[in-house]
């Protein structure tokens, strides 16, 4: 598996991804997941694959001053960004694969777009649910298709005319767990799942902004030298422009689905 479709950034990317990324795509999703965590004052909880910490940002300020969260993360630039933005949530260097702590030490643990770039899903899951409590709850977010989100739909199809099949890999990679049959099958051990499909909005403040984020904030970052970059933003303008609503900003529908689950009281993984 390649850094590509790992979702792995240096840090320059990680602080774009915070600055432009987290408003343009995952600030709305944050609340949504911590509902469906069932997150409460007083708890502990587990974001794997935090990022730069928007997830774990929001529930801090629902488990209060009793409670604490764990950010945890296998890549170093978006860790850096993380605590600098919160410096007082404990955030932790690790592979979902193989997190690093004992058994059923947190309320809830959450994942909020990371679980398509696990080099083993299956096994992360498992992970995630040996670290909760008995009855704890989990609450992954993860894109639904690309054929659902036109937006990013239009940005490979450009990708893979100008630069091919690696350049656009990059942008595809986010969205390879859209299919639910697929999704229960990955949960299938984790007993009684709920999958709730929610339909976001991708907001940008224009093409230029939403071209430069997804190239300088994403794992394109290093992939396309300057020319490039002038070239796909000129070919950007007329190939995205249907995304450009009248105030001149760019909107497209961007669902996701949220699998939500209770630890079974007897292991069933």
């Amino acid at each position: 598996m390649e850094n590509s479709d790992r979702g792995q950034v240096n840090r320059s990317a990680a602080e774009i991804y915070e600055a432009f990324f987290v408003p343009a795509l995952f600030e709305e999703w944050a609340g949504r997941v911590a509902d469906a965590a069932h997150i409460q004052s007083g708890q502990r909880v587990l974001d794997v694959a935090c990022g730069t910490g928007i997830l774990a940002r929001t529930i801090v300020k629902r488990v209060g001053e009793n409670g604490s969260v764990v950010g945890l993360d296998v890549n170093t630039g978006m860790l850096a960004v993380a605590a600098q933005k919160a410096p007082g949530i404990e955030w932790r260097e690790g592979k979902a694969e193989a997190l690093p702590f004992g058994d059923s030490q947190f309320d809830a643990v959450v994942s909020q777009f990371g679980l398509m770039f696990f080099e083993d899903r299956q096994a992360a899951i498992r992970e995630m649910f040996r670290v909760l409590k008995q009855g704890g709850h989990l609450a992954v977010a993860v894109w639904d298709s690309l054929d659902n989100t036109p937006g990013y739909a239009a940005m490979v199809n450009l990708l893979q005319r100008l630069f091919g099949e690696k350049a656009a890999n990059g942008i595809r990679a986010p969205f390879v767990l859209g299919d639910v049959g697929e999704l229960r099958s990955l949960f299938s051990a984790a007993g009684d799942v709920q999958i709730t499909t929610v339909t976001g909005t991708a907001r940008f403040p224009s093409i230029e902004s939403w071209v430069y984020t997804d190239i300088k904030g994403w794992v394109l970052a290093d992939l396309l030298d300057d020319d490039q970059f002038a070239l796909l933003l000129r070919e950007a303008q007329q190939a995205l422009s249907s995304f450009v609503t009248a105030d001149g900003t760019v909107a497209f529908s961007a669902p996701a689905h949220i699998i939500s689950a209770a630890k079974p009281s007897v292991d069933t993984f």
